[in-house]
């Protein structure tokens, strides 16, 4: 009876961590429960049908690479690794709206980086010395910033490395911690173009990530309450053995694995170390179905737009690291935006409906000091473990390292049943 009752557990948190840690464990025949105090599933990762624009919408564009590896044994397994779409290789297509200039980066599929003796595939005004200088990246002490190991000054690092560093820490590289961006290049550019492929969820992150796992659960007895907040957690000093929704404790049989923000964490289990600073995403999407042949995205260098992406319905855009404009006014970001857009695609200047999603907390400061304050899974109760992109993955905060952490937490209550 034991071990049944050690097969079951509770998850708190059904964004992409939560429901990660629920496939893992349904995966060995597990019960799983979910509870999120959002009225659905998907946490971060969320699609919802916006009003202002008659269509269903992602609350932000999320971008994975093909050589995400938890990324691909989730989907697999949920059976939506079709859901994902992208080049066969690696191509980023990108502008300088300071002079106009495009460029399309397209390293070779291999490790051994010889798309470098091809100036066509590089950064225009860049030689091969800046590239190779890059293998500094991934050497150095723990507490070093990306400026400490590598220059960010030149056309390489303009046209290049800020853009796309940025967009993986979520946090200006000069202050980035350089042990997240080189495990960033280590599972994707220095394993070559093929595993750097960008994959893009169609038609919606709902639809990609959430929907197909949530159904997949469910076919296995997994159950999903919403709109529940857990208040406390009840313990016994070893094991937690109580859960306080605020009906009254719940008494828990088995693991329970808390998925939630940081700052819920530590109110839930007083002492633990995690981190107390984050940067905002800005996201804006616009009713207008795409011309044919618009990539489907362009970095953007030198305007307030950082990335564009067009979808079959809608045109999105997304800004990292954008504590300066989330107290902005949403029209006038609009218009920014849209100006841009029009701009580089060659559309009509009209704007057209919109809507502007600010996060203030998406992810935390993948900072040197903030990257030292996440805890790993286990806690101090011998059931309970943590999963977020904001626990020791070795990741910046991305849909990898929290479907990664999820993996671990459900290894661990596996093992914990064990004992």
């Amino acid at each position: 009876m034991a071990v049944a009752l050690n097969k079951r557990a509770t998850i708190i948190g059904a964004g992409m961590a939560g429901l990660s840690a629920a496939v893992a464990l349904a995966r060995h025949g597990w019960k799983v429960a979910l509870t999120d105090s959002a009225a659905q599933a998907g946490g971060r990762c969320r699609s919802y049908h916006d009003p202002q624009l008659g269509r269903v919408i992602d609350n932000g564009n999320h971008l994975v690479l093909a050589g995400n590896q938890a990324v691909a044994r989730y989907l697999k397994t949920i059976g939506a690794s079709d859901r994902v779409v992208g080049p066969a290789s690696a191509s980023f297509e990108f502008v300088d709206l300071a002079d106009g200039a495009r460029w399309t980066i397209r390293p070779n599929d291999g490790p051994v980086p010889w798309w470098l003796l091809d100036a066509g595939r590089r950064v225009p005004g860049t030689g091969i010395a800046p590239y190779a200088a890059l293998g500094r990246l991934l050497i150095g002490r723990k507490s070093d910033r990306v400026s400490d190991r590598i220059a960010l000054a030149g056309p390489l690092a303009r046209r290049l490395i800020d853009p796309v560093l940025l967009s993986a820490l979520n946090t200006d590289p000069r202050e980035g911690s350089a042990r997240l961006a080189a495990a960033v290049i280590k599972g994707s550019l220095a394993r070559g173009g093929r595993a750097s492929a960008p994959r893009i969820a169609e038609p919606t992150l709902a639809a990609a990530f959430i929907d197909p796992a949530l159904a997949w659960l469910a076919l296995r007895g997994g159950k999903l309450a919403t709109g529940t907040r857990l208040r406390a957690l009840v313990s016994d000093g070893e094991r937690v053995t109580g859960l306080d929704f605020g009906a009254g404790v719940e008494p828990v049989h088995g693991a329970v694995i808390l998925a939630v923000p940081p700052w819920v964490a530590q109110s839930l289990i007083p002492g633990l170390s995690a981190p107390t600073e984050f940067r905002s995403i800005v996201n804006a999407h616009f009713a207008f179905a795409p011309p044919p042949g618009t990539p489907a995205m362009i970095g953007v260098i030198g305007g307030t737009t950082e990335w564009i992406f067009a979808f079959d319905d809608r045109i999105s855009v997304t800004v990292s690291g954008a504590d300066r404009l989330i107290d902005h006014d949403r029209e006038g970001l609009a218009r920014i935006f849209w100006g841009e857009i029009a701009r580089i695609h060659s559309l009509p200047d009209e704007l057209p409906p919109w809507q502007i999603v600010k996060e203030k907390r998406a992810t935390f400061a993948a900072t040197p000091e903030q990257d030292s304050l996440r805890p790993g899974a286990v806690t101090r109760y011998t059931n309970l473990f943590l999963a977020g992109d904001w626990t020791q993955t070795g990741l910046p905060a991305t849909i990898e390292g929290a479907i990664r952490s999820g993996e671990t937490a459900a290894r661990l209550a596996r093992q914990a049943a064990l004992v």
